[in-house]
Formats: structure tokens, sequence, C-alpha cells
């Protein structure tokens, strides 16, 4: 399994006023210390905004660049162009880093992920045309794009991603916490999605927070900063079920654990550290676990 970390485990976040901040000299020297030699990008600034610097405070860590997650409004005519332009900066910045995937999410142009949005017919062909454009740029890049079903916009429920698989050819990003959040089953979606499936973030979900934010009845960021998304194993989604269907399907690639966490000022900035640990710990028992291959 290839394991990779991400910012936003760290509490690092695109969305203004998020939380604190920690700087990337603690994120990338705690992800070495769990033990994990790959990271994504994290949002604009929080790493170099060159792509050389980028791989030379990685490279003095042994670390690797796997891609990064990119937001975008491509659903509306008049914001597209302007959507691909940022699709278009973020491959750039990713290719010439070292990164071999662009995850890419459909942005409703609101701030953060609070807002449902369910886009008409002609937002959702201006969508394809958009998907369309943006794989093109991101194979010049020689980067694979991977879209991101994400709580929060343009696509996110199970009926969303099933429309997405029918009507274009995009690879996914399989969110195993988004999905959830956004009441989505990810093992079905893992099973529908087959070897489309070119990404995969790792995430363990409280169920019973999650139904509340689909309701509308607690916010998005406070559900995060209330444990919505838990260390690997101590949540409700059977993750061990959701790897050996993974696994059976041949997916080779990237599992980028991603537990989104708020923090805010005076808690503990070992805490990210702790929870990585603990889902590492997780993985490893399941590994332990399983039979060799070949195995009756």
């Amino acid at each position: 399994m290839k394991l990779a970390a991400a910012p936003i485990s760290w509490g690092v976040s695109e969305v203004p006023g998020w939380g604190v901040q920690l700087d990337p000299d603690r994120v990338l020297a705690q992800i070495v210390e769990a033990g994990l030699t790959a990271t994504e990008l994290g949002p604009a600034g929080f790493l170099p905004a060159d792509p050389l610097t980028i791989g030379e405070a990685l490279a003095m860590r042994g670390m690797a660049l796997v891609g990064g997650f990119v937001p975008a409004v491509l659903h509306h005519t008049a914001e597209r162009a302007a959507g691909l332009d940022r699709v278009r900066e973020s491959a750039a910045l990713l290719a010439d880093a070292g990164a071999t995937v662009l995850v890419l999410a459909a942005a409703t142009g609101e701030t953060g992920y609070d807002a449902p949005y369910r886009p008409d017919a002609v937002e959702w062909e201006v969508l394809r045309g958009g998907l369309g454009a943006a794989q093109e740029i991101a194979a010049a890049r020689d980067l694979t794009l991977a879209f991101h079903p994400h709580y929060g916009t343009v696509v996110e429920r199970e009926q969303d991603v099933r429309r997405l698989l029918e009507s274009t050819d995009v690879p996914l990003c399989l969110d195993t916490g988004h999905l959830l959040a956004a009441g989505a089953d990810p093992m079905a979606i893992a099973r529908e999605a087959g070897a489309r499936i070119a990404h995969v973030h790792l995430k363990d979900v409280d169920a019973a927070l999650a139904s509340r934010v689909r309701a509308r009845e607690v916010g998005y960021r406070e559900a995060v900063r209330a444990g919505l998304y838990r260390p690997l194993g101590e949540g409700d989604l059977d993750l061990e079920g959701l790897l050996e269907i993974l696994r059976a399907q041949g997916y080779d690639g990237w599992h980028v654990l991603e537990q989104d966490l708020v923090l805010e000022p005076g808690d503990d900035p070992g805490r990210p550290l702790d929870n990585v640990r603990e889902s590492l710990s997780f993985l490893r028992g399941l590994a332990a676990a399983s039979p060799p291959a070949g195995t009756p």
C-alpha cells in the first residue's frame, strides 16, 4: 500500500478562518516522524509557489510530492475560463514539483462547504465540458486528473457521483469521508467506479455526526472540529471491507491519510501526529491479519 499524508490532517486548509494554520516545517517534520515519506501539496500559500523550492524542501526530508487538491468553479460559463486557468497554473506547479496527480473538486464559488448546490441541466453540461478541458490540461503535464466528489461542492451526493460516472470518463478520487458525509455509500461507489479510481483519500467517519451535518443541524467546520473525521478504525466506516474491494480491483495508486482537522488556539499541536499514528497502527493491524497473497 502506497501511503501519503495530507496537510489538512494538521488543520491546514484553503478555507478562510478555518483555524490555526501550523507552519510547514512543523507539519513536514511530523509527517516524517510518523514514518510517511510522501505528501499532498496543501492549499495555496502553505508551501512556496516555486516548484524547485518545494522539491528541495521535500527532498531534504526524504519526501516526495504525490499531488494536490485544486477546487475550481467549472459549472458557470462566465467563470469556467478562470477555473481552468487555476487548473492550468496548479498543473504546472504540481508537475514541475514532481507530483503525479491533480485532485480536482467542482467548487460552488462560495466560501466554505456549508451551502448546498444542485446544478441544473445547463450547468451540468458546462461542468462536463470543463472536466474534459481539465483532463486535457492535466494530461499535457503528464498528470492524472482525479475528480474529487466533496461535501459542499457541486458534486457531493451519491446520485451526483453516479451521474458523473455515467456521463463522463473522468477518473475518480475516492474520498471515503466526504462520500459518507454526503450520504453516499463509499463501498458501493468503489465497486461501481472500479478501474476509474485513480486516487484514494482515507478517512473514517462519525456517522451520527455526519447525519446531522447533512440535515444542516451542524455546520461543516463545526462538525470537523467536533470529530466528524476520525482516525482510521475509530469511526463507522468498514475500512477493511473497502480496502479489500480496492485490492481485489487491482488498485495500485496512493492511499492518502486525510483526517480533516480544525485546530483552535491552545489546542495540543501534537494531536495531528497522534491521530496519524493511530491510523497507521490500524492499517498495520489489518496488514498483519491479512493472509499472504495466494493463500486459499
